[in-house]
């Protein structure tokens, strides 16, 4: 039923403090099998600072969860942050048994890569690092990723744009991925599927993370922060990118909280319409992959019903190759497994260098004022991306 859910939201083409947590640190593979002798690793981040890294546990007290009606509502967040060079230690890229929940879900990518190696990924950001000396303050954005993936599936786009100077919050959201460990060791599994799936009630999943954002961004930013290094975060400028239903709780998340100045829907569906009235002329960006690529009989208006509902600076913009993984990291580790994603066949660095550098340069424009010359049209520098108007 799961690939009825990556077909689905392929289709734009789809209150109590804690401290920060440690979680466990993957475990290394124990026997190599062949061509698994070299270790996997992420991209450095093309902006001149060190990246940091945390890890928060955040409960709303005051929610329950939508899934599991018992429970408290439970976010975890991987922070990351301009950092001092050299502090810290090297972040792990996930655990062990949330790599063999991921490629359980993955279809062939299991084949090429063992749970061991992808946990023990080389990230390019440091646990624990000491933050930044400055007397600025750096905008926050949040990542949600996409219906059963993890956080950590927006890792390279979380590094680059620390490494540029935001904070970076991606989000966790319980019970949402394929599995996840949060604290205490629990491995929390994607109950939503088991609700979402039969009906197709998907906007009940991009509903709910628009009720989560306000949260967090509560918990990072108001008059009791959670999290140590919040004194880092300029709260008068905040935005928010996603990838598939991430994207729609992108514009959700903004028509729910005027706190969010600029969002990036990669390739979800609108599942939660954007309202008629607009986001209050805040700017959004689509970024999709290739239509080409979409099965022919797929029916998906959404793009095109949002798009004259965006009433601040927008762009719609197409990459040619590029499937609905795209986006995120799996095209960079599957070119280094030798795995060619059959949903995407342009490269993992190509889809990657085209992300964090739309990405990156949309907040640059609208966060921090700087030029970004490559959002006002095609450029030679880039033939994949094709810019529309509508």
């Amino acid at each position: 039923m799961k690939k009825i859910i990556r077909a689905l939201t392929a289709a734009a083409a789809g209150l109590a403090l804690a401290a920060p947590v440690t979680l466990a640190t993957p475990a290394a593979a124990t026997a190599a099998p062949p061509g698994e002798s070299t270790r996997l690793e992420l991209p450095r981040p093309t902006g001149p600072f060190a990246v940091g890294r945390d890890t928060l546990h955040l409960v709303d007290r005051d929610r329950k969860d939508p899934w599991v009606p018992t429970a408290d509502r439970e976010l975890l967040l991987s922070l990351y942050y301009p950092a001092l060079p050299h502090t810290g230690t090297p972040a792990p890229y996930m655990s062990v048994p949330e790599a063999k929940a991921l490629l359980t879900d993955r279809g062939q990518l299991g084949e090429y890569v063992t749970p061991e190696r992808v946990a023990a990924t080389r990230t390019q950001s440091r646990a624990g690092a000491l933050p930044r000396p400055s007397a600025q303050r750096y905008p926050l954005i949040v990542l949600s990723p996409g219906f059963t993936m993890p956080r950590a599936s927006l890792s390279v786009l979380a590094e680059e744009l620390a490494g540029r100077g935001y904070v970076v919050a991606a989000v966790d959201h319980a019970y949402e991925s394929d599995g996840t460990v949060f604290p205490g060791g629990r491995l929390l599994t994607c109950k939503a599927c088991e609700q979402v799936f039969p009906d197709g009630s998907l906007r009940r999943v991009s509903d709910g993370r628009a009720r989560d954002i306000p949260f967090v961004l509560d918990r990072l930013t108001g008059p009791h922060p959670a999290w140590r290094y919040s004194r880092l975060i300029d709260p008068h400028h905040i935005g928010m990118a996603g990838h598939s239903i991430g994207g729609a709780a992108a514009s959700a998340t903004m028509a729910a909280d005027p706190r969010v100045d600029a969002g990036v829907n990669m390739d979800g569906t609108f599942f939660t319409p954007v309202p008629q009235s607009g986001l209050a002329g805040r700017p959004f960006l689509m970024l999709a992959g290739d239509p080409a690529l979409l099965p022919p009989d797929f029916p998906d208006t959404s793009w095109e019903d949002t798009w004259p509902r965006l009433d601040g600076w927008k762009r719609r913009l197409t990459v040619t190759g590029a499937g609905h993984p795209g986006f995120t990291d799996w095209p960079v580790l599957g070119d280094q497994v030798g795995y060619a994603h059959p949903e995407t066949p342009l490269s993992g660095t190509r889809s990657q260098q085209i992300t964090r550098a739309y990405v990156g340069d949309f907040f640059d424009l609208h966060l921090r004022g700087l030029p970004a010359p490559r959002l006002n049209g095609p450029t030679p520098a880039d033939p994949e991306v094709v810019f529309h108007r509508g």
